[in-house]
């Protein structure tokens, strides 16, 4: 017979397997990390255990419809703060993303509720990282496939987008460019690719000749219909059969519309007709939409609005190159032509020397006092800023005018603008400011209006170049090739840099609950935070 402290201990000990085995299971079933479900082409990996915050949204390009770059969601980040930052993670994508990403907090995904990054690579990939320590979630790719630009076999160069993505409002989508001619549609937290009501879309018949240059845009009209818009563009040299423009699609059934910024009277999707028959403008090419944002809405007017690159400008063959014009929210026009249009009186001389109006779209100023109330500012290659007339583009009723600006001054830095300008309200005195950002170096400009409602703009300061800006809670976030800067709004005053991005063409920054993020050349996703 066992002795009685014997037998006691014997039954502790049974007592502390039994507990150490109970944790075990529950750790097990409770804790372990799986492996989101995958779909074809889709490559996954575990996650961290990184719990959402509750937080703000960053669907697209610059914010919002307008892409006027004004982070007003950000409570972390400020003037005060900024200089804190420090790197939170360097991690490398599954290639070069040259754009920007989106953001969206709280996704449910395989391995829990995450915040998410995504981005769209040059190669046509879609992917999804945790925002906090910048783990891929998933990834899917619509590739090249053996495309080359312009079929040109002794230049061998592959296809590819410097597009960014655009979540769908209700947040179950993501959209991303694909090199396949068509723009896809995929579950935010799982990456399934949806096939169905007319998905994925077409946006081009021509993808060895058209580029997916913009950033995907979404609007939602005034008759609460949301639009994807997709812009299409040429590859660099402008060679080949394209013809600038954009697919509207309804995101409610599916249905699309085309705008062709040449031969506007034919609402298709160009063939080649170099090799096959059917609806063509050529040999009328160009017309490419290649701002960053792509399209813009006008919230005031509930239309859209892009500007052109070089081609022709003759609207009696509805031709609409070095323009900037508005149509209807689901992309139509009028009898062909487009709602209203700006064209610049020396067109031509733009035309021939390669200075188009198209490298970057109008950025839409805040309601003003004085004569126009609704205004925008247009830049370009010629180093030209141009305030225009939301209410008549022109000042000349109609389209096919030239000329009509409201007022011109040259960029205070010189230069040609590539960057999208960025737009703030001061909330000290209420006063509307336009950044704008070049090679050369960055500009804040003042709107002011005299005592004859006359608008102009006046240059505050000037700094350090790079692409296109952010602004969140007065401070100007801008990345060049190796530094990513912080100044302040209102005096340009460095408040903050790092040096540990690679190089930079088209990549700018993004704000998101506390974190800054920026992508770059060497094909690096690079996030910092607060401590």
């Amino acid at each position: 017979m066992e002795p009685k402290n014997a037998k006691r201990n014997t039954e502790l000990i049974t007592l502390i397997l039994i507990g150490v085995l109970s944790i075990a299971i529950y750790f097990s079933l409770h804790l372990r990390q799986p492996e989101p479900a995958a779909a074809a082409n889709t490559y996954t990996k575990y996650l961290p255990l990184v719990s959402s915050q509750k937080g703000y949204d960053w669907l697209q390009f610059n914010g919002d419809a307008e892409h006027s770059g004004n982070n007003t969601l950000e409570s972390d980040i400020n003037i005060n703060k900024v200089a804190q930052l420090q790197l939170l993670f360097k991690v490398p994508l599954p290639g070069i993303a040259d754009g920007t990403p989106v953001y969206l907090s709280a996704v449910s995904t395989g391995s829990g509720i995450h915040d998410l990054l995504f981005v769209t690579t040059k190669d046509g990939h879609i992917t999804a990282l945790d925002a906090h320590t910048g783990v891929i979630v998933w990834s899917q790719q619509n590739g090249p496939n053996g495309c080359l630009i312009n079929n040109n076999l002794t230049r061998n160069e592959i296809c590819y987008t410097t597009s960014s993505p655009a979540i769908d409002p209700n947040r179950k989508y993501v959209y991303s460019y694909g090199l396949d001619g068509y723009v896809h549609k995929y579950a935010v937290g799982t990456g399934v690719e949806i096939t169905s009501g007319g998905w994925p879309e077409l946006t081009t018949l021509k993808g060895y000749d058209e580029k997916g240059s913009s950033a995907l845009s979404i609007a939602t009209s005034g008759n609460g219909i949301s639009y994807l818009y997709v812009a299409q563009a040429g590859y660099p040299g402008d060679k080949g059969n394209y013809q600038g423009h954009i697919t509207a699609i309804n995101l409610n059934d599916g249905s699309q519309k085309v705008f062709n910024t040449l031969c506007s009277d034919q609402a298709v999707h160009f063939i080649d007709s170099r090799v096959t028959n059917g609806a063509d403008c050529y040999p009328e090419t160009m017309g490419a939409i290649w701002a960053r944002p792509g399209v813009i809405y006008d919230p005031y007017h509930d239309r859209i609005l892009m500007t052109t690159g070089n081609g022709t400008f003759q609207p009696s063959r509805f031709m609409w190159g070095d323009t900037v014009f508005s149509l209807q929210p689901d992309g139509s026009g009028s009898a062909g032509a487009p709602l209203d249009s700006y064209t610049p009186t020396n067109f031509q001389f733009l035309d021939d020397s390669d200075a188009d109006l198209g490298s970057t779209a109008p950025a839409i100023l805040p309601p003003a006092a004085g004569k126009y109330p609704y205004l925008a500012i247009q830049g370009g290659k010629d180093g030209i800023l141009r305030l225009l007339n939301l209410d008549q583009l022109s000042g000349q009723n109609g389209t096919g005018h030239t000329g009509g600006e409201v007022f011109t001054m040259s960029v205070p830095m010189g230069g040609g603008i590539f960057s999208q300008p960025a737009v703030w309200v001061n909330p000290a005195d209420h006063s509307a400011w336009v950044f704008v950002i070049n090679s050369n170096g960055s500009a804040g400009l003042q709107l002011t209006v005299n005592a004859s409602g006359e608008a102009s703009l006046t240059p505050k300061w000037t700094s350090s170049g790079g692409t296109s800006a952010l602004i969140a809670n007065g401070v100007v976030f801008i990345a060049r090739s190796g530094v990513i800067s912080a100044f302040s709004a209102v005096t340009g005053s460095l408040l903050w840099s790092d040096n540990r991005i690679g190089s930079i063409h088209w990549e700018s920054p993004i704000v998101a609950n506390g974190r800054l993020y920026i992508t770059d050349q060497s094909g690096n996703l690079t996030a910092y935070s607060l401590p």
